[in-house]
C-alpha cells in the first residue's frame, strides 16, 4: 500500500500546508483528494513536490 505520511509530516516539518501546494500550482484538487485515500500518483507530481519541497522522495512517499 502506498502512504503519503512522510509528505505529511514533511510538510508540517516545512511549515507549509497542503492547500499552499494546490495554491501554487504543484498538485491539482485530485491529487490532493488521491493523498488522502492513499491512491497512486504519477512520478512526474512526485518529482514536482520533491522540487517544490526541496527533498527526496521517501519524504513524500513510502511503501507499507
Amino acid at each position: 500500500m502506498i502512504s503519503y505520511e512522510p509528505l505529511f509530516h514533511t510538510l508540517i516539518k516545512k511549515g507549509i500546508v497542503m492547500d499552499q501546494l494546490r495554491k501554487d500550482k504543484i498538485v491539482s484538487c485530485i491529487t490532493i483528494a488521491k493523498f488522502n485515500k492513499h491512491e497512486s500518483i504519477t512520478l512526474t507530481t512526485a518529482e514536482k513536490i520533491c522540487e517544490y519541497l526541496n527533498c527526496k522522495i521517501e519524504d513524500v512517499i513510502e511503501i507499507v
